[in-house]
């Protein structure tokens, strides 16, 4: 294993790390004073990596995901969404989300993974890309009937971590 590759497989498990003890997790101990008034803030750090969110909004929102490694910016994704629905409280469907995002994986670390099921709930990601460089939609639905659409993306950047071979 070459060092891009042991070092592209430590940032994805630090980024599946921070994303669980976050917002998928909804650890309190994630929040902290925010940098920008009237946004949330969540952090999470280990050694030299930082993961930090910072998000605008519930219902409809928007936020940027960064990861630095020794102080310097290397990885960010931006989004933005809402719900679609108002007959359901948009806690009850941040509450699946929150579940569907603990099932990211290694192949899938941008969110969640492509496709979870939890009764009567469907989470999709439909994303395009690499770590560098990636683009998808994703969603949730009850029943068959749609309550949240969200857009993630990232372009490449000076601040890549290289020639990323993990597809999204």
């Amino acid at each position: 294993m070459g060092s891009n590759e042991a070092g592209r497989d430590r940032f994805v498990d630090f980024l599946l790390r921070a994303k669980r003890a976050t917002y998928a997790g909804q650890d309190d101990e994630a929040t902290v004073a925010p940098l920008v008034p009237r946004s949330k803030q969540l952090e999470y750090g280990d050694g030299d990596y930082l993961y930090r969110d910072i998000y605008f909004g519930m219902a409809y929102f928007v936020g940027q995901e960064v990861v630095s490694f020794r102080g310097e910016p290397l990885w960010s994704m931006s989004y933005a969404g809402g719900v679609t629905s108002s007959d359901i409280d948009s806690r009850t469907i941040y509450q699946f989300l929150r579940l569907a995002l603990q099932h990211g994986s290694e192949a899938e670390p941008y969110r969640g993974p492509a496709g979870f099921n939890h009764e009567s709930w469907t989470y999709t990601n439909a994303c395009h890309g690499n770590l560098n460089a990636f683009w998808g939609i994703e969603e949730i639905a009850r029943e068959g009937a749609p309550r949240l659409q969200m857009s993630i993306r990232r372009r490449r950047s000076p601040m890549s971590l290289g020639r990323a071979s993990q597809q999204c």
